[in-house]
């Protein structure tokens, strides 16, 4: 090895630790805000294959968590990830501002950025990996209609979205299901990565008008060619909850 390649090497290790150390200081300060906030239900809102839940496992969360997904084959992979968690369920389901009938634009990596949205070419330049593959018909509900079946006895509940641009029209089904949760994740983007979603100061002010602060962001999917943040995971808790 070079002295130039071992000082690269070097570098990118350095960035690797500083990534990790953030990344484990953003998974306990979330482990906290669970447990502080007596969160017994996560209900899991564009699930994939399961990577989330897992996660909250992993932070030490050991309350139900229901995970909700759309599309054909990430759904079998769900089920398959939450068979031997007793208090892990699944739905195949999408949310959405009304009960109607949609396509649901399947992407190629392994369906993570699949949308019921068309994919702006920032989103396609950045992974390019993430380009559309095929479409399914999926129906949407919105959340108000579902909640109490999904809630069951839980008496402080998490909502996370992870629905690709789609957060502003699930909130537009869930208005009177707002006041009843305890804490609400969402991915959302700083710029335009889907046509029509709504940005990240907007959901932001959206929130706090409905009675939520922010109280945690972590970035979630940057452009690796530029080191540009796209999106993040934001964290919201009633204010009434808040110190």
């Amino acid at each position: 090895m070079t002295l130039f390649e071992g000082i690269a090497v070097s570098r990118w290790l350095t960035r690797l630790r500083r990534a990790s150390k953030e990344q484990n200081r953003s998974d306990r300060r979330k482990a906290r805000l669970l447990a502080h906030l007596g969160i017994d239900l996560v209900i899991d809102v564009g699930a994939n294959r399961g990577q989330y839940a897992r996660h909250l496992r992993d932070i030490g969360y050991r309350g139900r968590i229901v995970s909700l997904e759309p599309a054909n084959d990430a759904y079998g992979h769900l089920v398959a990830a939450a068979a031997s968690d007793a208090g892990w369920t699944t739905r195949r389901l999408a949310l959405g501002a009304r009960r109607e009938t949609r396509e649901l634009h399947i992407a190629g990596n392994i369906g993570m950025s699949s949308s019921l949205l068309d994919m702006l070419p920032a989103h396609r330049a950045a992974m390019p990996e993430s380009a559309y593959v095929g479409v399914e018909p999926v129906e949407t509900v919105p959340l108000d209609l579902v909640f109490d079946e999904l809630r069951g006895g839980a008496a402080q509940v998490c909502l996370k979205l992870d629905v690709q641009g789609l957060e502003g029209q699930v909130l537009d089904g869930a208005a009177a299901t707002l006041p009843r949760l305890a804490l609400i994740e969402l991915e959302s983007s700083l710029v335009p990565l889907y046509a029509g979603e709504t940005l990240f100061p907007a959901m932001t002010a959206r929130l706090e008008q409905a009675g939520f602060g922010l109280v945690g962001v972590t970035g979630s999917f940057d452009d690796a060619r530029t080191g540009q943040l796209l999106q993040v995971d934001a964290l919201f808790a009633p204010r009434a909850r808040l110190a």
